[in-house]
């Protein structure tokens, strides 16, 4: 098989992502500062895989130093993470900032700028505050909107001078989505009117904190720069026939095009709304919201991509007596012979990068945008230990090589992508997941006092960032 060499783009970003609820530990938490995912944790630790949690995660608050060690090692150029809202703050209402977290996250930033690795900062990744989740019923209150704006208010003071890159939100749909569509997630209610309300506000909230930025002018200030993290399903029909095709339109009306066209368009789609109130499922809206939205959209968006969502039309009619769901359309197809992670239960198909970057020029103005996630987890690493100890992770390099690819392919066609951000740095909590899969570049040892150990995956990017070259076996086809 013959290798090429692809070039990578001299500004183009290469980094790696963690989240502050997936890494940091409760190491100096209050009782009163849980978040939804301690809630859900310490409520239901049953179900996260042999009960690890956000409890002590990787102890990233009291590890920064030596994890943005291995980071600069690394060559990585970016780093995303969170500030926990739940944590950030003492008084919810009244935005009374905690100045110990403060301090400690004002520290870890200036740690990543003095190593030479950007920071992201995104400003909810899943940290809801708990209180305001069992008060409020979290992301259903317009008030949560207005405490949010107050939240991001106080941490764009606290590093508004030397932060750049600033994300409202990591993947908004995925927690209502898992709570209240699936019920598969505390508080395991299927309510899909209450989903619906919970994407309306969070896209609110985003164009609320668009137009704080603004206000602030920490674009003319410091060259900054304002989006959100989506995590599109780039969708495929079954086949060419109409009615599988008309179900893959309705799967990317309900799950893509939701949050896509709202932040980056400044509208919904027109469909979306007759949809709703067909099946009375439509969220509450002022006018003035709606303006907001329209008149406030991203700057830029991350995109998080890890497998295909293949959907069929349905082969079955629907009950009537359950709540609908955008199932109603469609039903998941199964494509024969597909290439799998095992371990994940995903599909592998590299050329999601490709044909979500080719949408983003032709249906989204080619707006800026960068991979924001994307990488692979596999279960008990420590069986590809060499005699060094060193996890030989060939499958995540192939990953990589095979993903990033298609992405560049995509790039020399004129898509303004300007980045690459692995999932993860590290090896980390997931949700209920816990740490059976592990995604890093570097291993966390969890018999061992949290032990840090470079991945092979971990030196052979350090060489991909050094060389801004990729060896690649295949061309990408298309």
């Amino acid at each position: 098989m013959s290798t090429h060499t692809v070039t990578i783009p001299e500004n183009f970003m290469l980094g790696a992502a963690l989240s502050a609820w997936q890494s940091e530990g409760w190491s100096g938490k209050k009782e009163s500062q849980d978040s939804y995912m301690d809630l859900w944790y310490k409520n239901h630790r049953h179900v996260w895989h042999d009960g690890y949690g956000p409890a002590i995660a990787t102890d990233f608050r009291n590890r920064y130093k030596e994890d943005i060690s291995y980071m600069k090692t690394i060559g990585l150029t970016h780093f995303r993470t969170s500030v926990n809202w739940s944590r950030f703050l003492t008084d919810y209402e009244n935005a009374i900032v905690d100045e110990e977290y403060a301090s400690y996250v004002e520290d870890m930033v200036d740690e990543l700028i003095a190593q030479g690795v950007e920071p992201m900062i995104c400003l909810e990744h899943y940290e809801i505050p708990a209180e305001l989740f069992e008060r409020y019923g979290g992301w259903e209150s317009k008030h949560v909107v207005r405490l949010f704006e107050k939240y991001a208010e106080q941490v764009m003071n606290r590093l508004g001078d030397r932060v750049k890159h600033w994300l409202t939100f990591n993947e908004p749909i995925v927690p209502q989505t898992r709570m209240y569509l699936d019920a598969i997630r505390y508080p395991f209610e299927q309510n899909t009117q209450k989903w619906m309300q919970w994407n309306f506000h969070k896209t609110l909230a985003t164009a609320r904190v668009v137009k704080l930025f603004r206000e602030k002018q920490l674009a003319e200030r410091t060259g900054a720069k304002i989006g959100v993290i989506l995590n599109p399903e780039v969708t495929y029909a079954r086949s060419t026939a109409p009615h599988d095709q008309e179900a893959a339109h309705k799967h990317d009306l309900f799950f893509n095009r939701m949050f896509l066209d709202p932040t980056i368009k400044g509208e919904y789609p027109e469909e979306l709304y007759e949809l709703m109130h067909k099946h009375d499922i439509a969220f509450t809206a002022a006018e003035e919201d709606l303006d907001t939205i329209r008149s406030y959209t991203v700057d830029y968006v991350g995109l998080n991509l890890y497998f295909p969502h293949r959907v069929q039309a349905r082969t079955s009619g629907w009950n009537e007596q359950v709540p609908f769901h955008p199932r109603y359309y469609y039903d998941p197809f199964d494509l024969p012979g597909k290439k799998m992670n095992p371990y994940r239960g995903w599909e592998i198909f590299p050329r999601i990068m490709y044909d979500m970057a080719i949408r983003m020029k032709e249906e989204y103005g080619n707006i800026e945008w960068f991979i924001a996630e994307n990488g692979m987890g596999v279960e008990n690493e420590q069986r590809f230990k060499n005699e060094e100890g060193i996890i030989q992770d060939d499958y995540r390099i192939a990953f990589i090589t095979e993903h990033l690819s298609w992405l560049l392919a995509a790039i020399n066609e004129g898509v303004n992508c300007r980045g690459y951000m692995l999932w993860a740095f590290s090896d980390n909590v997931s949700p209920m997941n816990a740490f059976k899969n592990r995604y890093g570049l570097v291993s966390i040892d969890l018999d061992n006092n949290r032990d840090r150990t470079m991945k092979k995956s971990a030196y052979w990017f350090q060489d991909v960032i050094k060389t801004r070259k990729l060896k690649v076996e295949e061309e990408p086809y298309k």
